[in-house]
């Protein structure tokens, strides 16, 4: 992990099951995490490269261009595609890859992904996409950025630890 915010950016699908079939989840961020326009979850998959072009606009819209940016994901087709690989090169964004088959060289944005299903998605059955997307937005916007602590970043929520980290 970088050692402030704003270094190093992770990105990664998940895919939560509703009464209405899956919910693909696309999530990002350093510490803390953004979910792109439309709350980054979509009924279908085919979907996804543009989802996760928009995602980065997104994030460099909401928290501005970083002059060295290291942008890690695993190797997922939404990934390398050419549009996605074609942008990050137009910004000057340093790709980065986990290993085919290593969970360890995503360990940050698993890790995210297990407590979102562990504090919050796992034991709920949903009716309908709409009210999963509810639900995991505001997980990540009312709960885990403002308010869950971590020991990774000295105990501070993640909008804490940047707060902190711009002071510094």
């Amino acid at each position: 992990m970088a050692s402030a915010p704003n270094q190093k950016w992770i990105a990664d699908f998940t895919y939560i099951w509703t009464a209405q079939g899956w919910l693909y989840a696309v999530c990002g961020g350093g510490r803390r995490f953004l979910l792109p326009p439309g709350g980054g979850l979509v009924d279908e998959f085919i979907e996804a490269a543009q989802l996760v072009t928009d995602a980065l606009i997104m994030a460099i819209w909401r928290r501005g261009k970083p002059d060295s940016l290291l942008h890690h994901s695993g190797q997922g087709s939404q990934y390398t595609s050419e549009q996605f690989q074609r942008l990050m090169a137009d910004l000057g964004i340093t790709c980065s890859m986990s290993r085919s088959g290593n969970v360890w060289d995503h360990a940050a944005m698993e890790s995210f992904f297990s407590s979102l299903k562990t504090e919050r998605t796992a034991r709920k059955v949903y009716r309908t996409r709409n009210d999963a997307k509810a639900n995991v937005y505001d997980y990540i916007e009312r709960f885990y950025n403002p308010r869950r602590r971590d020991s990774t970043m000295g105990y501070l929520s993640p909008v804490e630890y940047e707060e902190q980290a711009k002071k510094a």
